[in-house]
């Protein structure tokens, strides 16, 4: 199914590898933390990999909740998700978007729009073993009503397009630039860029090649967080703890897995690693690195509880 979609279908070399995950989950009460209704907590465990989940599932439809795309104020750029957490007031953070530092000075990677602002542009190349390829990369986006979507995307100034798909790189072979009336213009209030996208409608498809992240270590197995849209239209976001002894992490294909499992139509992968952290009503939920250290990071993304439930 993956060649309907993509000419390369983005091989993921870890794929015939693939452990069949076995995740049992269970409920938080989220109401008795305070949280309402429209905010379910889950926590999973798959004993015989072994491997620690939690997912979160977010209906933006409901009034009582608020959803944003925060990017840090601190003057090298990055803060803890906990920091995050508490300067905004939301009861739920996970953490966003790639970043990179240069003397001393953190900056998000991509396209990053918070506050109905443009902190940062998308990303319109990458460069590999000196060839240059134009790139569409990943995003999660947030209209005025917060309703979510994702996709492909481009920005000239202060406007930001999405495109129907993304450019058809390969390794050593760019993809040609894609013609303008495969995109459209995209009306988002807020949005993070990421990926690579992992699900689309409802099947696995894993955009590594095409969104220019072969040669890396991206597809492999790592701490995880992921983002996704079920049938319905709720947000559905993924942590996994790795690097661990009670859990060792999951791979593109296995994320993808995951997300499919909980009803994703549509899911990409947001930054991993150190940086895959969940805080709920100021609590941290998974261990970061195998603790409770928080990885500073640039760009999160919260979930505001706006009546809590008493």
């Amino acid at each position: 199914m993956c060649a309907a979609i993509f000419a390369s279908c983005g091989a993921d070399k870890s794929a015939t590898n693939v452990h069949v995950l076995n995740v049992n989950w269970k409920k938080f009460d989220s109401e008795a933390a305070g949280m309402p209704s429209a905010i379910q907590v889950w926590e999973g465990v798959d004993e015989d990999l072994p491997l620690k989940a939690w997912f979160v599932k977010v209906d933006p439809k409901d009034p009582n909740v608020d959803i944003e795309v925060l990017s840090s104020k601190d003057a090298d750029g990055r803060q803890s998700a906990n920091d995050f957490s508490e300067q905004s007031g939301a009861c739920v953070i996970v953490n966003g978007g790639y970043f990179k530092v240069e003397n001393d000075l953190y900056s998000h990677i991509g396209l990053l729009k918070a506050d109905g602002k443009m902190i940062h542009s998308a990303t319109p190349g990458i460069v590999k073993d000196d060839v240059r390829y134009p790139v569409h990369r990943s995003a999660i986006g947030f209209d005025d009503g917060n309703r979510p979507e994702i996709g492909w995307v481009s920005s000239k100034d202060d406007s930001v397009f999405i495109w129907n798909t993304p450019i058809f790189n390969a390794p050593g072979m760019p993809g040609e630039t894609s013609s303008p009336n495969d995109s459209r213009y995209w009306p988002i209030h807020d949005a993070v860029e990421a990926g690579p996208v992992i699900v689309i409608n409802g099947r696995s498809a894993i955009s590594v090649n095409e969104e220019v992240f072969f040669g890396t270590t991206i597809p492999d197995i790592h701490p995880r967080t992921a983002v996704g849209i079920d049938e319905n239209g709720n947000l559905l976001f993924m942590v996994v703890d790795g690097r661990q002894r009670k859990s060792r992490g999951v791979s593109l294909a296995e994320l993808a897995g995951l997300m499919q499992a909980i009803g994703a139509v549509t899911a990409m992968n947001l930054d991993g690693g150190g940086s895959s952290t969940l805080i709920v009503k100021n609590e941290l939920l998974n261990l970061p690195t195998g603790g409770t250290f928080q990885r500073e990071i640039v760009s999160a993304i919260g979930i505001h509880c706006l009546n809590e439930a008493k």
